[in-house]
């Protein structure tokens, strides 16, 4: 049982890898739309690629959603509007004005006559408003025909009348003032027009819940088809256009062979098929990691990282499609390598980017126009985005992306449609959001350097400040080594500026690189002031272990004062598994008849893995060397260079670095350029 445990804890990266690619693959397969695939791929427009095509069983056309909408507007134009009509009210009004008559009754002021005469004009313009009836002000303005007719729901039985013919407000107001001209003197006109204006309300309202009912039941009766294709009918010749009808019955085929294919019985099988699709994705990026980025492959807290930024990613996207796919464009998936190259490189973040786009191509409508965007646009973002510590950098990035997804799809648009009048202006605001979405991974890049513990460009900014308390600690204990390593980081900046490496992360580990001098400061000549050189005093064997031992004490210090891996990684790699040449030769020389072990003067290593760290080992070599030049001049100083390097090439040193030949002559020119600078004689100045 306890060697069982124990294989288990031997194999636990393995075991935890396994898990997370399950469950990451069940993850995305859960997040795939729950319909099956066509087997053609059309769009309005192009040449019919395939075949000819022939039905494979009987199907309706179905009616496109516009024909659909044109015809719900249709039915909401041409639906009646119904009104109620309030009798209640009706009743009020004929009580309050007996009311006010029987007021006026009790007053001696007005002659019988003119009584009679109120009540009489009275009646007749209540009958007269509530014939058909008095609008309320508020729905006034629900018809705009004003000779259209309306249906009015009185006592349960409806009546369809002219809408004019209800009265309003002004209409009640006129036919007051007409009625009172005569028979009365302007005082009493004005007393029996408040009376009567305060009296008559409305009783007719808009039904606005019976209306849309109504109109709701007119909706449901639309046929969502427009005819019928037999089992056997040619649909479209090979070569065609894609367009009108061809086109519906197209669309209609694939919607019935989608829900055909995805039964019950089928369901399985097509969830079997998404997850070997989907594994295959994953499984690829694992396989990149561990042939090309195997110390990433090797550390899960990377490899965890990198899955989820793919996963996130994918479920934005869901997200987004299943609110509303026509805000599919906005999700900024150019975070993704922004991300991955501000961590790790531009090859990771290019090949994590086309992965998730193309599982991503299950997911959204129009796939082949949203792969070939997101891949182009994700290009364009490896090719620019770079230095994310200069704030002006991101913002041209980003601009330039913008740019080619507006290019991009103005492209596809002319394509489909023939012409540049139908182009969506909606998608251009989209990739607008889209790139302002796009400084969100500075925030992300911050999140995650404190919660997966990587680092950027940013925090390499910060550690490359030469007050870091690292750092002064340097250059008060070994001044000698602070010198050499800002010397080391400017010839590394400029040389990985000239092959287009990353230079802010090889001179942030040029400034760090010898920190385990800080241990043995005198036993490096650079620090050697007086003139004492303590290695007389000990064998060449105990000068090679103090020498070689700077690397390890270097590491040690990094983790103490919690350096990066980044930066560890330089100061691991900057001798490789080169020797203590001065101290080998001395110690053969010292027992000529005895085999010497090698490995006793050699440095642990590892090799150089990337450019940068290349770059590194040729600058801190050829800086160091070059001090030993009694007169450096530009051939010695290129000779020695040649043969500093040439030493290197043959160790195998770069063999893991995947630098070339030609940038490894690149980085020569530069440093022999840079140094014959740094030695250049004065002219003499007379005492």
């Amino acid at each position: 049982m306890s060697n069982f445990v124990n294989k288990l804890y031997q194999k636990n990266t393995i075991i935890y890898k396994v898990i997370l690619f399950l469950i990451t693959t069940v993850a995305i397969v859960y997040l795939f739309p729950k319909g099956g695939q066509f087997k053609y791929d059309f769009n309005n427009g192009q040449l019919w690629k395939y075949d000819n095509l022939y039905a494979p069983f009987d199907f309706a056309v179905q009616k496109s959603e516009a024909e659909i909408k044109i015809e719900k507007q249709r039915i909401e134009a041409n639906s009646k509007l119904f009104f109620i009509y309030n009798k209640a009210a009706v009743v009020a009004v004929n009580t309050a004005f007996e009311k006010s008559v029987q007021t006026l009754l009790l007053s001696d002021s007005l002659s019988i006559d003119q009584k009679i005469l109120f009540n009489k004009i009275g009646v007749e313009i209540i009958n007269e408003v509530y014939k058909e009836g008095f609008l309320a002000t508020i729905s006034q303005n629900i018809v705009a025909n004003k000779d259209a007719l309306i249906s009015i729901t009185k006592e349960n039985v409806v009546k369809d009348i002219p809408f004019k013919n209800l009265y309003n407000s002004n209409k009640v107001l006129k036919i007051i003032t007409a009625n009172l001209e005569i028979g009365f003197n302007e005082f009493r006109r004005k007393q029996f027009f408040n009376i009567l204006s305060d009296i008559i309300k409305p009783n007719i309202t808009y039904d606005a819940d019976f209306t849309e009912k109504v109109i709701d039941n007119e909706t449901r009766k639309i046929s969502y088809t427009k005819g019928k294709v037999s089992s056997g009918e040619l649909i479209i010749l090979k070569g065609d256009i894609v367009e009108g009808k061809k086109l519906a019955v197209l669309s209609s085929l694939k919607s019935e062979s989608e829900s055909k294919v995805w039964t019950e019985s089928n369901y399985n099988w097509i969830i079997l098929g998404y997850t070997i699709l989907v594994a295959l994705a994953l499984l690829m990026l694992l396989l990149f990691l561990k042939k090309y980025r195997e110390e990433i492959y090797n550390n899960n807290n990377k490899v965890t990282f990198i899955f989820f930024n793919v996963f996130s990613m994918i479920f934005i996207q869901t997200l987004v499609i299943n609110y509303n796919a026509d805000y599919l464009y906005v999700v900024p998936l150019s975070v993704l390598p922004i991300i991955l190259k501000a961590f790790f490189d531009a090859r990771l973040g290019l090949f994590a980017h086309v992965l998730t786009v193309l599982l991503l191509g299950y997911v959204v409508p129009n796939s082949f126009e949203f792969i070939y965007l997101h891949i182009i646009a994700g290009i364009v973002t490896i090719l620019t985005v770079s230095e994310l510590y200069k704030r002006a950098n991101l913002f041209i990035s980003v601009a330039q992306i913008t740019g080619i997804y507006m290019l991009t799809y103005f492209a596809f648009s002319i394509i489909k449609e023939g012409n540049a009048s139908q182009i969506n202006v909606d998608y251009f605001i989209l990739f607008g959001l889209n790139g302002l979405l796009s400084f969100l991974s500075i925030i992300l890049i911050y999140i995650y350097e404190k919660v997966f513990g990587l680092v950027s460009d940013v925090t390499l900014l910060e550690l490359s400040n030469t007050n870091t308390e690292l750092l002064r600690a340097l250059n008060e204990k070994a001044p000698g080594t602070f010198q050499h390593s800002m010397q080391v980081a400017n010839l590394a900046e400029a040389a990985a500026n000239e092959i287009g490496a990353n230079s802010m992360l090889v001179r942030t580990g040029a400034l760090y690189h010898d920190i385990g001098k800080m241990v043995n400061p005198m036993y490096f000549t650079e620090n050697q002031t007086t003139g004492v050189n303590p290695h007389h005093d000990l064998s060449p064997k105990d000068s090679a272990k103090i020498i070689t031992d700077h690397v390890i004490k270097g590491v040690e210090i990094a983790k103490k004062y919690n350096l990066p891996d980044r930066i560890i990684d330089f100061i691991r790699t900057h001798h490789g598994t080169s020797t203590t040449y001065y101290f080998l030769m001395k110690e053969k020389e010292m027992n000529p008849d005895t085999d010497v072990d090698i490995k006793k003067f050699q440095y642990q290593g590892p090799n150089p893995f990337s450019k940068e760290t290349a770059i590194l080992m040729m600058c801190d070599a050829a800086e160091a060397a070059s001090k030993s030049l009694k007169i450096p001049t530009a051939q010695t100083i290129s000779d020695l260079i040649d043969r500093i390097i040439e030493k290197q090439m043959s160790d195998n040193q770069f063999l893991n670095s995947d630098i070339t030949f030609k940038e490894i002559e690149t980085i020569k020119k530069v440093i022999k350029k840079k140094l014959l600078s740094m030695y250049h004689l004065r002219v003499e100045y007379p005492e």
